[in-house]
């Protein structure tokens, strides 16, 4: 099962969300996989550190090289485990960003490869149990290019009055790609991410939205400096402390997806 974690909006948690979901989720004995796709390789930091550029140049490593194979001979294409990477956890493995998926974003548009990862995606698929994609806060190609590949998108929502406008425009955007893309693409459901059941607008917010009908989930996420040790210390929730809240919190969202049979079409 491919998850993609999507927003157009930035700051919002979606590498958060993405490596700590799936770090439960091979803690548990899921072979899972990360995708970075956003140029800012938040997650492959926080699930790898730095990256050494001498020892894996850039247009070769991760996705980056993926993506560039395919402008090139068919011979000479490797399979897409070639450019995934292990991590220190277990069961979780990854397949890392690079600055260089900014200088070749143009020339994939214009050739028209935005199925390709879908069909690299279609090749690991006896490889892992479930895939996370992180993307980039624009709804670009390489956005583009996880929605079309994914069966679900999760999509965090941080409380804030913008995100709920920025909101709007991007079920329009999925759902236009669904129509011309991907009609097998559910939206899983909103995340609610840095709530703060002490303050009034996050509950308001929340509320908003349900009575709207979007398919908020009823799972949030507080706020908590231990997210920001998490980060520094390159080490997901459930390796960092399992005992605290908010790797109680991520749990729950975790089994409470896994607990939700898909949807039937038509239905």
């Amino acid at each position: 099962m491919n998850r993609v974690v999507f927003n157009q909006k930035g700051g919002v948690g979606k590498t958060s969300i993405t490596c700590n979901l799936a770090a439960i989720g091979a803690s548990q004995g899921l072979r899972t996989l990360v995708i970075d796709l956003d140029v800012q390789g938040n997650s492959t930091h926080y699930l790898v550190g730095e990256v050494d550029a001498e020892q894996y140049p850039a247009e070769a490593q991760g996705v980056s090289g993926l993506f560039k194979q395919t402008v090139g001979p068919r011979k000479m294409r490797q399979n897409p485990d070639a450019f995934v990477w292990e991590t220190p956890f277990e069961n979780l493995f990854l397949l890392p960003s690079s600055p260089y998926l900014r200088e070749i974003e143009k020339e994939l548009e214009a050739r028209y490869k935005i199925y390709k990862l879908r069909d690299a995606l279609e090749k690991l698929a006896g490889e892992y149990d479930r895939i996370y994609i992180d993307t980039p806060p624009s709804f670009n190609f390489y956005s583009k290019s996880a929605l079309i590949a994914a069966d679900r998108v999760l999509i965090p929502f941080d409380c804030d009055s913008f995100a709920r406008q920025s909101l709007y425009e991007l079920m329009v955007n999925i759902e236009e790609l669904q129509e011309d893309h991907n009609p097998e693409l559910q939206v899983e459901g909103i995340v609610i991410n840095q709530f703060n059941s002490q303050a009034r607008l996050p509950g308001e917010l929340v509320a908003d939205l349900a009575d709207e009908g979007f398919p908020v989930i009823d799972r949030f996420l507080n706020s908590s400096v231990k997210m920001r040790e998490s980060h520094h210390e390159m080490r997901p929730l459930i390796h960092l402390a399992p005992r605290h809240k908010l790797t109680q919190a991520y749990i729950a969202l975790h089994n409470h997806l896994e607990r939700r049979p898909r949807k039937q079409r038509g239905r």
